[in-house]
Formats: structure tokens, sequence, C-alpha cells
């Protein structure tokens, strides 16, 4: 998830994408979230495992913000809200 030009980021695991970011664009979220209003889709992986998708969010928050812009970029180089884009 991003705020407007992505002057703040933040990756979770769920296991529902679509209430996730519900969650994001009505402001449910809490603490860092609500406060830098990070209410856009910018990347997300799909994984069957719990403990993997587990595993990939703590290495990707450990990961310099230049490697995950790079990341984001690789799927969605214009930085467009995927929880808007048509399929």
């Amino acid at each position: 998830m991003f705020n407007e030009r992505a002057k703040a980021t933040y990756i979770g695991v769920t296991n529902d994408l679509s209430r996730r970011v519900a969650q994001h664009k009505n402001g449910e979220s809490l603490g860092y979230c609500k406060r830098k209003k990070t209410n856009k889709l910018a990347y997300f992986e799909v994984y069957n495992d719990i403990n993997v998708a587990i595993a990939r969010e703590k290495a990707l928050k450990e990961w310099k913000r230049a490697w995950k812009f790079r990341l984001i970029e690789t799927m969605n180089p214009e930085w467009k809200d995927l929880s808007e884009v048509e399929t």
C-alpha cells in the first residue's frame, strides 16, 4: 500500500486482499497506515502457505526503499492504484 506520490509505503499480509484494501480506503487502518494515509495498492504477491507469506513480508520489510520501489515497478511501473484497475 502507498499514499500520494509514494511518500509512505506499507507492507503487510492478509488472507483477504479485497477486504484489507477496503479497510485502508475507508480509513479503518490504525497507527502508521492511518497517519500516512496508505490507501492505494501498488503491488501484491499471492501465496498458498501463510508461513511463506509471512517470511516474505518480513524479508521485504528489511529491504532498502529503492529495492522495494524497483520491485513494485516490475508489476506496476506507473504506480497505478491496482485496486482501481479493471482487469
